[in-house]
């Protein structure tokens, strides 16, 4: 699958400038405040942020230099690059995080600039400070505002002082569990405990009473630590059912500052976005104007450069504060450039080379309404636990001018447990919300994926849901409305186990010479949803070329054939009358069937040979929902626990789960120390309940 952007219109009013260049061995000098020019970038980064700046430097005439990990060998970015570089082992801290490899990339590849994408170095003052010391121009905002930006309780005070309105809460030097707590309960419960600087939802923790807080601290610290080295905390209160409204904003080198309107990013699972749109639902222009002029000030307060985000909470009345700047391109940055006909990479690429903005803020006109729906290796009805795992099967909806597919992988390619569980972007856009949440549930049936589980199903549940159509959004929106979107699977249909077994059939016909004509042979199928159960099913082939099948005391009339079309196998088929098309992928001892209707699939059963295969280790213990790394071990042999007891905490897509007991018992063994990598399913504990003493009295 070709990852593909949109082709923006020519940006009006780009200014053209006399290039005047003094050349370098490691980069491009300018000279006295001239506009320079980049020939060459190295992307700082790995998937699909990668790709996308690639196409944007490509249609630019600008060389891409790509960096890549042991795990990203084979990867989208490496094959879309002009040149790429080996930086090390999978584990970011050794390659992508590594600023001295990163460097030693830029210098030897002779690369002018370097793109950092979103995540990684991308906020990391030194990193930013380095790339200037060595003559290479950092694609962003200078080191001081990536620090005074990057630390929440530094970023509070210039707010405030720029007029930008903000919630109290505390940013201490004190870091005792003490006065952390003691400041909680004056700010007053539920609290919000963020890591200064955190981002992307890591170290991020809410503590709803008193007697949660010292754990969720904890938590968030050693999550912080993890991902920024860096376990500072602010306490902040939480406002209960809030808004997630922030502003793209964009400044250049010469004291332009403008804003994109803005974007609604409320809909979250694990305090990170799932779900974007552009602009806010139900924002008059006259709160539009306020936020984007609020979100100004907190650029020129800091003398940005390049792009950035500033986000707000807005409680019910549209009252809004300020949350954090993101000094980077944001994953979700297509739905502005969606809504109002720019390509922001383009963008930083010029004005890092010391452009003017090519628009000024009476030229940044709104048109239209854009969503973005991430599309993750997930499983939602785990919590949302992120997979790992290959892509056996990938098609997507045909890209065009209001379909944007934002990748870094192809069919074949595997989800590394190394990094982000992100398979991809859906970005669409329509005349009105209406028409642009229509295309976007289109869409999202035509994006089928086989191999590992994703949240297409969950984000079909959410993007039909009535209150999400009514624009009705808030950060809760999910455990609101959990039962709604977390329905009971349904039980494969008699027809849908017809179309299954025909595309069965029709494969065995099509690669067997033999084919049994009057085969009356059971066929047994299993459906996931029904657990255990097994549907027997009895098919009879008729001379005329139809099936009979029969399901209990069910007989269905089928007929049907095979259709190849770009790649993919269709069954053209009837059931009793009614035709459909779905799309058949068959996999392993699985048939899956993709149609405009949503997806199903159906099992085959196992053969008893293979099926006999035991997963005893851990009877009655815990098992890792998750491929990843054991960060802490918090028992041994021996140790009593009750129902609910952390027993681990695994790291997995730089996101930290605490492993619980399943129930009271004494823990026999611990299969895994410290630091070892555990792959989905495997034994984690194996616990023996406790023998319950005899009942006074009942003779036993």
């Amino acid at each position: 699958m070709a990852a593909v952007i949109l082709s923006f219109p020519t940006l009006q009013g780009l200014r053209i400038f006399t290039q005047k260049l003094s050349w370098t061995k490691r980069g491009v000098r300018f000279v006295s405040g001239e506009v320079g020019r980049i020939e060459k970038v190295l992307i700082a980064n790995r998937g699909e942020i990668a790709c996308r700046v690639m196409r944007t430097a490509k249609k630019m005439g600008v060389r891409s230099v790509a960096v890549y990990s042991d795990a990203d060998r084979d990867s989208m970015h490496v094959a879309m690059a002009d040149e790429a570089y080996h930086i090390g082992p999978p584990p970011s801290q050794q390659s992508y995080l590594s600023m001295e490899k990163v460097l030693e990339v830029a210098k030897r590849s002779g690369s002018h600039a370097v793109h950092p994408g979103y995540g990684f170095l991308s906020e990391n003052t030194e990193f930013a400070e380095a790339c200037k010391q060595e003559g290479i121009i950092f694609i962003g905002p200078p080191s001081s505002a990536i620090r005074d930006m990057g630390i929440k309780s530094t970023s509070k005070y210039i707010m405030s002082a720029a007029g930008v309105p903000i919630i109290g809460g505390y940013h201490g030097e004190d870091q005792s569990n003490e006065r952390l707590q003691a400041e909680a309960a004056k700010i007053g419960f539920p609290v919000m405990i963020k890591a200064v600087r955190g981002g992307g939802g890591k170290g991020m923790r809410i503590a709803p009473t008193e007697s949660d807080f010292l754990e969720q601290l904890e938590s968030a610290r050693r999550e912080a630590r993890k991902s920024f080295n860096d376990d500072v905390m602010l306490i902040e209160k939480f406002v209960e059912d809030p808004r997630h409204v922030e502003v793209q904003v964009f400044g250049d080198m010469h004291g332009n500052a403008v804003y994109l309107f803005e974007r609604d990013c409320s809909v979250q699972r694990r305090h990170q976005k799932i779900i974007e749109e552009a602009p806010g639902p139900d924002i008059s222009p006259e709160v539009r104007r306020k936020l984007g002029e609020a979100a100004v000030k907190a650029a020129k307060a800091v003398n940005y450069v390049g792009a950035g985000t500033v986000e707000f909470i807005m409680d019910a009345q549209h009252n809004f504060y300020f949350m954090e700047m993101n000094t980077r391109l944001q994953v979700e940055h297509p739905v502005s450039e969606m809504i109002t006909g720019t390509d922001l990479v383009e963008w930083q690429l010029r004005v890092a080379a010391g452009e003017r903005l090519p628009l000024l803020q009476d030229d940044i006109i709104l048109r239209g309404h854009s969503f973005e729906a991430r599309i993750y290796a997930e499983d939602p009805n785990n919590d949302f636990l992120p997979g790992a795992g290959p892509l056996l099967h990938l098609s997507t909806p045909t890209p065009d001018q209001h379909t944007r597919i934002e990748t870094g992988v192809r069919e074949g390619d595997e989800v590394s447990a190394h990094y982000d569980p992100m398979i991809a972007k859906l970005v669409v856009w329509g005349e009105d919300r209406s028409a642009a949440l229509k295309k976007l549930r289109y869409c999202l049936r035509q994006y089928n994926i086989v191999g590992l589980n994703t949240n297409i199903d969950f984000l079909l549940s959410l993007s039909g849901h009535p209150e999400f159509e009514a624009g009705n959004v808030t950060t809760s929106f999910i455990p609101q409305y959990y039962a709604d979107l977390f329905p009971t699977p349904r039980v494969p249909s008699g027809e849908t186990i017809c179309q299954a077994a025909l595309g069965l059939v029709l494969q065995e016909k099509k690669h067997t010479q033999e084919f049994a004509q009057t085969s009356t042979d059971p066929f047994l199928r299993s459906a996931p949803a029904l657990g255990d159960k097994k549907v027997e099913m009895v098919v009879g082939y008729n001379k005329d070329g139809s099936y009979t099948m029969q399901i209990g005391e069910k007989v269905y009339h089928v007929t049907g054939e095979l259709e190849l079309e770009g790649g993919a196998s269709f069954l053209h088929c009837s059931v009793d009358g009614v035709k459909s098309r779905p799309k058949l992928v068959i996999l392993d001892n699985t048939v899956h069937l993709f149609s405009m209707e949503g997806s199903a699939q159906v099992s085959v059963p196992v053969p008893k040979h293979l099926a006999a295969v035991s997963g005893s280790g851990a009877q009655g213990g815990a098992v890792a929902p998750m491929t990843g790394t054991i960060e802490k071990v918090m028992v041994k042999a021996g140790d009593m626990v009750a129902v609910g007891d952390p027993l681990m905490v695994m790291i997995a897509m730089k996101m930290e789960h605490t492993i619980r007991a399943p129930k009271s018992g004494v823990i026999k063994r611990v299969f895994f120390s410290e630091g070892s990598q555990a792959n989905r399913h495997a034994p984690l504990i194996e616990l023996e309940e406790e023998e319950e003493a005899p009942e006074e009295g009942s003779g036993q």
